[in-house]
């Protein structure tokens, strides 16, 4: 049977971070339960054919899910296994705000199957926080996270953000070093990005306010970035892509799926799915997101289905911006078998441009990113659009 990704959309929180631009909000107990009520029924509007893939990972994110109660998570679970195949040993990640779950709770989701949590901390300096306007402390980090390990958790992904306002390069590397104290399984160190129309878009964006703390300049953000690479390495972590650090063994198997065109279905709103052809009415991969408010979305269960199908070109750009993230980069044997074609005919002027500007390597069998590539990733990228 194929593999098949499941993600799940939770929009809700219990208030929205300054530099947020996802899909949530505030709710209220009944708001909860009435989209509990949806995400199962979509999840049983599913035609029978998706019982010819298993799944392998189900991931729920936000928002914060962790507001949902364990009786909640659950019914979708209980759903979700009806409805659809699912591996004995899949990966079930649940993402968790610090203060929001209680060990009856955690030990209800790790009951109805959740394995693995990624608890979203971004700095271990409170004024830090208090500037992400995030509703917790480090204290209050600690106590989920040692309540986490208590109930049984033994994979678990922490989330920090480096180039906060008025961070430092020195601040940055006692948060990692902090965490590292921890052992935890997994950290994914972003850099922040300032997002149209969020609460720092009008603070540090094109026609942002003076007086506010600085962004660290471009060369602080870089020392940044390769200080997480050398110190995450010499404590055990493994890189495996851009942005995420695994101990052996503990890479997000839910990453990797989507970094490697594995197909997924997104329930909830706004939630997206790259639908294989199997499952495509239109006989060929396509691509679909539910609509954004609650109101549209109870009417379109079945739309999925019917996405726009991809272009060619739209699948082999997408191949190669998300494999590319991946430190082992593409195997181009995979690119052949998936078009037909080999990498080095579809691709040969970009690959003889970015070689020789040192921002990709390859050998017989895979092409990957250099460091220098890396630092400019995004500009790599561009070169392989068609």
């Amino acid at each position: 049977m194929l593999p098949l990704e499941i993600y799940i959309h939770i929009p809700f929180c219990v208030r929205k971070c300054a530099y947020c631009d996802f899909l949530s909000g505030t709710s209220t107990e009944e708001e909860r339960e009435a989209y509990v009520e949806l995400l199962c029924r979509e999840m049983e509007a599913c035609p029978q054919k998706v019982r010819d893939y298993r799944v392998v990972s189900v991931f729920f994110g936000g928002g914060t899910p962790s507001l949902l109660t364990g009786e909640q998570v659950s019914r979708i679970l209980q759903v979700l296994k009806k409805q659809f195949v699912v591996d004995e040993n899949a990966e079930i990640t649940m993402e968790m705000n610090p203060g929001t779950a209680k060990r009856e709770r955690l030990e209800a989701y790790k009951r109805s199957g959740v394995n693995r949590l990624s608890i979203g901390l971004q700095s271990v300096h409170n004024e830090e926080l208090n500037m992400l306007g995030r509703i917790h402390t480090y204290e209050d980090f600690l106590d989920s996270y040692n309540l986490a390990r208590r109930t049984g958790f033994e994979n678990i992904n922490v989330d920090l953000i480096s180039a906060i306002p008025g961070q430092t390069v020195e601040s940055w590397e006692e948060t990692l070093r902090t965490i590292l104290e921890l052992n935890p399984e997994h950290i994914s160190a972003y850099s922040l990005i300032i997002e149209p129309g969020t609460p720092f878009d009008a603070l540090y964006g094109e026609e942002g306010r003076e007086g506010v703390l600085p962004l660290p300049d471009e060369e602080a953000e870089r020392r940044m970035y390769h200080q997480t690479r050398k110190i995450l390495q010499e404590s055990g972590y493994d890189r495996y892509e851009i942005s995420n650090y695994a101990r052996p063994g503990y890479a997000c198997r839910h990453n990797q799926g989507y970094w490697n065109r594995v197909p997924y279905l997104g329930f909830g709103i706004g939630a997206a799915s790259l639908v294989p052809a199997g499952l495509s009415e239109h006989g060929n991969w396509c691509r679909y997101s539910n609509p954004e408010t609650v109101a549209e979305y109870r009417t379109c269960f079945q739309d999925k289905f019917r996405g726009e199908p991809l272009e060619r070109k739209e699948e082999m750009e997408e191949f190669m911006f998300l494999g590319l993230r991946q430190m082992c980069g593409i195997r181009k044997a995979d690119f052949q078998k998936s078009f037909g074609e080999s990498i080095e005919k579809v691709y040969a002027e970009a690959m003889k441009k970015l070689e020789n500007l040192n921002l990709i390597e390859e050998n017989e069998e895979r092409i990957w990113l250099t460091e220098k590539g890396i630092d400019v990733s995004n500009m790599v990228f561009v070169e392989f659009m068609l």
